[in-house]
């Protein structure tokens, strides 16, 4: 949309919104944390503060036929806050009250602006527990998080977003604003359409409020460190502790590379002699959870593990999860990365980690592992130097290769970041036609005009 095109709009959000909430910058807001997916220049970005800047910020768009791309705090890891062009960018980063923290009924009602890790200081303080809790819980949004429907690293045991998601504030592509879901435990009245938003990155309708379902404070935490000479022997270790029937609260995977990374940036004293670390966490009560986290241990002795360990070093077990949660930001520092993530039954994961390894050589690219290892969600990082384009292309040949691999194991191509636009292609695969066109039709029911994130998860035009 080139500046006369987009005056129509503009004009609209000048007379319809308060002062301030149209910003002049549009640069910030031009794509999210993949830099590899393309963006355009927004025609204007409104920093919501209400309902009704939202409102009226996409009657706008609907009365003058301009795309509006819903953000959050830009986190994102597949494209799915990137501009197109001549859009306006809607960012709800401003919406950020805690409405509500009910101990009684055990849930939060919050803006969508909220920060993860605000969001859960503010349950701890009345003895409750918001479990989802993606890497970038210091700094993502719950709208962000309900959008992309987030797991993290106790999702293992205690699932993801959607799973605590029981209402929304939704205002829809024909300008409306309605409330999905319920406050109530239970439920089942008509269509569960608040799972439907939740994971359907900004192309159903833009997040206004979340009420969350909230958990009783957990026990203190067991925690088991394992080293590896390998990927494929800490993905063994991982498929034992499934066969043991065990559920850890967490079950992580960071291999040399992250932690060197994170070392460097941070000088946390991390160096191992190990390829590959294992971090387990147990919290279940009392004798139980020093139980359960032994047969972990065990498990991770009999895969081949050249040590292991429970800790009993509460600051040490805790340095070892903040790397892993630091990860990709350090990673990021020494070039362009490539994220994936993909997910796969857990029994397939060692061969789903040699089958990464076999990626990185046959096309000559550095490629990092992290994984919530214990549901077979793996995030293998690939990374290319600064300014090398023959490295980059080899390196999105390697990202193409690890989705087939998953699909061919039974997996899917993303299992918490989103489809955005990375994972398009992967989308079409992983689908049957059938089943797309499903899609397509739930969008153009609540989209009828396509305004709303256009060109992301699939083409709809």
């Amino acid at each position: 949309m080139d500046g006369m095109t987009a005056a129509p709009v503009l004009e609209r959000l000048r007379a319809a919104l308060p002062a301030g909430t149209l910003l002049d910058d549009t640069g910030g807001h031009r794509h999210d944390e993949a830099e590899w997916a393309p963006h355009g220049t927004p025609a204007a970005v409104v920093r919501a503060r209400t309902t009704a800047d939202v409102l009226a910020t996409v009657r706008a768009c609907l009365d003058t036929g301009t795309p509006l791309v819903p953000r959050g705090a830009g986190t994102g890891l597949s494209g799915g806050a990137n501009a197109v062009e001549g859009c306006v960018v809607l960012t709800t980063e401003a919406m950020t009250a805690i409405r509500e923290v009910d101990p009684q009924e055990r849930l939060a009602v919050v803006e969508p602006g909220v920060v993860n890790d605000v969001l859960r200081a503010a349950c701890a303080e009345q003895g409750l527990w918001y479990p989802p809790d993606p890497a970038s819980a210091p700094w993502s949004t719950i709208g962000g998080n309900v959008a992309t429907n987030a797991g993290g690293v106790c999702c293992v045991k205690y699932g993801v977003t959607r799973d605590y998601v029981l209402g929304l504030e939704v205002v829809t592509g024909t300008g409306e604003v309605v409330r999905l879901g319920r406050r109530t435990a239970k439920g089942v009245a008509g269509y569960d359409l608040t799972g439907l938003v939740v994971g359907s990155e900004g192309t159903l309708g833009v997040i206004t409020e979340v009420t969350v379902r909230l958990r009783p404070a957990r026990p203190p935490e067991h925690t088991v460190a394992g080293y590896f000479s390998s990927a494929v022997d800490a993905g063994r270790a991982v498929a034992a502790v499934a066969q043991a029937r065990l559920t850890p609260s967490a079950l992580e995977l960071v291999d040399r590379h992250c932690l060197a990374a994170v070392d460097q940036w941070k000088d946390m004293g991390l160096s191992v002699d190990a390829e590959v670390v294992l971090l387990a966490r147990t919290d279940a009560p009392g004798v139980a959870g020093e139980q359960e986290a032994d047969a972990v241990l065990a498990c991770f002795e009999r895969s081949g593990a050249t040590w292991a360990a429970r800790s009993t070093d509460q600051a040490e077990a805790d340095a070892l999860f903040e790397a892993r949660r630091l990860a990709y930001p350090a990673l990021e520092r020494l070039g362009p990365v490539l994220t994936e993530d993909v997910c796969v039954p857990v029994a397939a994961v060692p061969e789903m980690l040699a089958r990464i390894e076999a990626a990185a050589t046959a096309h000559d690219t550095l490629i990092a592992n992290i994984a919530h290892a214990g549901d077979g969600n793996l995030h293998p990082l690939l990374i290319t130097p600064p300014g090398d384009t023959a490295a980059r292309e080899r390196a999105r040949a390697a990202f193409e290769r690890i989705i087939g691999d998953a699909l061919a194991l039974g997996g899917t191509v993303t299992g918490e970041h989103g489809v955005g636009l990375l994972k398009r292609g992967g989308l079409r695969a992983e689908l049957s036609p059938a089943v797309l066109a499903m899609h397509r039709a739930v969008k153009a029911a609540l989209d009828p005009r396509g305004i709303l994130n256009p060109g992301k998860v699939f083409d709809v035009r």
